[in-house]
């Protein structure tokens, strides 16, 4: 069996990674003309360390990022609402969470790929099933190669199964759900984020700290050789958060009267090291695909980042996947008993951070008032709970 695996990001990296650690050919297309490099850092939470541990990419074992200790919640000006107990949730589950740089988590995922083909500048544009397969999950009949992808070049691949692992704005989703465009959904505010070398008092090591205002929010976060990553968020009114063209001193002027730590992480980065992005995910589908062909990661459900569980639930897919190729009798019965274990969490997911994130951009004062008031009042073990969730799968808690 041959897998085609479009995109080599963090989903579609694990996915190859784990077909190799069952036996499973796979080969990797991406459209950039190289290994895309982001200075954005990540949050792996346990149930994402997990599945890297047993494919033997361990972050703290290869020395990437630095495991999570200490999570505080603040106020904008750093005074601690709440101290998130995320090492006992971690050694609940068994597993920790850790804070890397995006682009160390692709290398590590890279070397785990050993002779894996990767082809770069292959901009997929197409694809068609080339056999008579069951769309429906049955055994099928077809006894041809299942399916072809073209590039906008001309070049053509052929394998088995198709994984669309191309992102937000995949192309093997365009293509699957149809003619007319797909909507995009936009949240109303940006987000800007970096990672710099950064050392403070106030985070040491193996910490991080959320800080949350009205209409804007920020994060910090320790991740190990003497970096930092961050991000900031501002509720922006239409057309200008998609086409923001601001500088660092204008998010600096965005965070007057902060904690000193997050001016001085914002001060302390290039302005030409700071990405903006709007906040977007998309309708949930609820087929994510047909015949030889499905998706993972941000092309199956693109998530809102407010809990950390983009990357995590993408490595989860691809891992799924791989188990299910595996072990089921024909493909496609495969790629339909994956959807299906992982259509519900993922959903789930996709509303859970929606609620989140509106939650911690609200800018009405009284509302973030009440809102506060329960941040630092709410029962432990409510608090713990809520964390703990969406940790959970695959971990015993």
């Amino acid at each position: 069996m041959k897998v085609l695996v479009a995109g080599s990001g963090v989903g579609g990296l694990t996915t190859a990674v784990a077909l190799r650690s069952r036996g499973i050919e796979a080969e990797i297309f991406e459209a950039a003309p190289g290994p895309v490099v982001s200075g954005g850092g990540l949050g792996i939470t346990s149930n994402a360390t997990r599945v890297l541990g047993e494919l033997g990419l361990g972050l703290p074992e290869a020395g990437v990022g630095r495991v999570c200790e200490h999570f505080r919640v603040c106020a904008a000006d750093g005074t601690l609402m709440r101290e998130i107990p995320i090492r006992s949730i971690s050694e609940e589950l068994g597993s920790p969470v850790v804070n890397v740089r995006r682009s160390e988590l692709a290398a590590l995922l890279r070397d785990g790929l050993g002779d894996t083909p990767v082809h770069y500048g292959f901009e997929l544009t197409d694809y068609h099933n080339t056999d008579n397969t069951d769309n429906t999950g049955g055994t099928g009949t077809g006894t041809g190669t299942g399916v072809t992808i073209r590039a906008a070049d001309g070049r053509t691949a052929t394998g088995d199964v198709l994984v669309g692992a191309d992102g937000i704005r995949s192309a093997v989703r365009a293509r699957m759900t149809g003619p007319g465009p797909e909507p995009i959904h936009e949240h109303g505010y940006v987000c800007w984020i970096a990672t710099v070398p950064f050392a403070h008092p106030r985070l040491p090591r193996g910490a991080a700290a959320h800080f949350w205002g009205r209409g804007q929010r920020f994060g910090l976060m320790d991740i190990g050789d003497g970096r930092a990553y961050w991000w900031g968020t501002k509720n922006t009114p239409g057309r200008r958060r998609l086409r923001w063209a601001g500088t660092k001193e204008d998010i600096l002027r965005c965070f007057d009267g902060w904690a000193e730590e997050v001016r001085a992480a914002i001060a302390a980065t290039p302005g030409s090291d700071i990405v903006c992005v709007p906040a977007q995910d998309r309708t949930f589908l609820t087929t994510w695909g047909t015949g030889p062909v499905t998706l993972v990661g941000d092309a199956a459900h693109p998530m809102l980042t407010s809990l950390s569980q983009g990357a995590g639930t993408a490595i989860e897919d691809g891992h799924a996947l791989a188990r299910h190729l595996a072990t089921a009798p024909h493909p496609v019965t495969a790629l339909r008993q994956y959807e299906a274990e992982r259509r519900e969490r993922t959903r789930w997911l996709v509303s859970a951070s929606r609620r989140l994130s509106h939650l911690e951009q609200l800018q009405n004062p009284i509302a973030v008032l009440l809102r506060d008031l329960v941040i630092r009042y709410a029962p432990d073990e409510a608090v713990r709970s809520r964390n703990i969730e969406p940790m959970r799968h695959g971990l015993t808690a």
